[in-house]
């Protein structure tokens, strides 16, 4: 029985950017753009192994960190990129091809029958545009794939090689054919390229001999490629990525932030100065069903006034206020409990919390947060804080119907 190919994906991530500095590492749903390529490569049965070729320990960190959370850490393989080829004009190709070499070289005995070419820079590549450009070369015989999105625009040049300064490039400007009367282009997304792996050594270049065009949703193609390019993606993201939502085996803590997520974010104060808050009834229910299923349930928040300690112990629960360092004191708390901060579900609500988005595995943000954090969140509610998010968190991890073992604990 022949064996399969040998299918590696490599992944150019280098650190230097100066379009969008740090770009690689730039999160979008909460991911950074190499976890999002980590991902989408190892989500595919047609890869064998991953390759991230990087500059900057950084992003190999995040990458080894995406593999780890997938239960895919033997299948990831960080390369140090020389300097040679890591500048702004280093090619792509430079870096697949310094990658293969390093890849066969690791002693595990694997020589790559296909080798893929997956940018960071596509943050909605998916598994499907992965397997369609490794099946076409793995298994379909095409020499080169690369994925494509249809496109109908006329296409316009400026120039002085006609009287009037403008032609057209894929059309006679005289001529308006309807759409449907006009031949199918097809144009390059710049996610993902599959290459025979001998012919791509030979070659040097990712597209030789036969190319297959593999189809892609037109909604998905986006380079980033400036900051603008990036603020587009983080709208996208939510209409864009599949629901992340965590179930009970993804979290092994719950973190929340007090005012703007327990709360709608409003202070009452009288005439004395003495504030008061309100609070969500279901936001009670759904955290003593929390403590109650045995996951450990911690509020951490900024506010130094007394009615954040009070809620906690109405709801038997710690509590951390008063905190200027909240990032500190999720990490020094995820110590003391001995738990991985990539297993906590952190919620909140405003820019004081991006801080700990970065350290927890699971940042959610509630639908009234402040857009900064909705970009960065993995997952977003659909009740805004103090309205029953919180509630609407603990039915992500326990079900609708909150049910555990002992029901008849104290709720709100």
């Amino acid at each position: 029985m022949t064996p399969p190919p040998t299918v590696l994906a490599v992944i150019p991530a280098r650190g230097g950017s100066k379009g969008v500095p740090a770009k690689n590492l730039a999160q979008v749903g909460g991911v950074p753009l190499v976890a999002r390529a980590v991902r989408a490569c190892l989500a595919s049965p047609e890869v064998t192994d991953v390759v991230v070729t990087t500059d900057d320990p950084a992003i190999a960190e995040a990458a080894r960190s995406a593999a780890e959370a997938l239960g895919e850490a033997p299948r990831l393989h960080c390369v140090q990129r020389p300097a040679a080829i890591s500048g702004d004009t280093a090619t792509s190709e430079a870096a697949v091809l310094h990658a293969l070499d390093a890849y066969e070289a690791m002693g595990h005995g694997r020589t790559a029958d296909v080798v893929l070419l997956v940018q960071c820079t596509s943050p909605f590549v998916t598994r499907a545009d992965i397997d369609g450009v490794a099946t076409a070369v793995a298994r379909d015989g095409a020499d080169t794939a690369l994925t494509v999105a249809p496109f109908h625009g006329f296409v316009w040049r400026d120039g002085s090689a006609v009287e009037d300064g403008t032609y057209g490039v894929n059309h006679d400007k005289a001529v308006r054919p309807r759409r449907q009367d006009r031949p199918q282009d097809h144009l390059e997304t710049g996610a993902a390229y599959a290459m025979d792996a001998a012919g791509f050594r030979t070659h040097r270049h990712r597209f030789f001999g036969h190319t297959v065009l593999v189809p892609t949703d037109p909604a998905r193609v986006l380079e980033i490629d400036d900051p603008h390019d990036l603020a587009r993606a983080r709208v996208l993201a939510p209409l864009l990525d599949p629901s992340p939502l965590p179930t009970r085996t993804d979290v092994d803590a719950v973190v929340l932030d007090f005012d703007g997520t327990q709360t709608d974010d409003r202070v009452l104060v009288d005439s004395d100065g003495r504030e008061t808050v309100a609070v969500h009834r279901g936001d009670g229910l759904g955290i003593a069903a929390l403590r109650r299923s045995g996951l450990p349930v911690l509020i951490l928040s900024t506010e130094q006034n007394p009615v954040v300690a009070a809620r906690a112990r109405k709801l038997q629960v710690p509590v951390l206020h008063g905190i200027d360092r909240k990032d500190l004191a999720l990490k020094q708390w995820c110590e003391e409990q001995s738990i991985a901060p990539d297993r906590v579900l952190y919620v909140g609500n405003d820019v004081n919390d991006l801080a700990c988005f970065g350290l927890a595995g699971w940042p959610v943000a509630v639908a009234s947060a402040h857009d900064s954090v909705r970009a960065a969140a993995r997952a977003v509610t659909t009740n805004p804080g103090g309205f029953g998010a919180i509630r609407e968190i603990a039915a992500w991890l326990l079900g609708p119907t909150l049910m555990t073992e002992s029901p008849n604990a104290p709720t709100t």
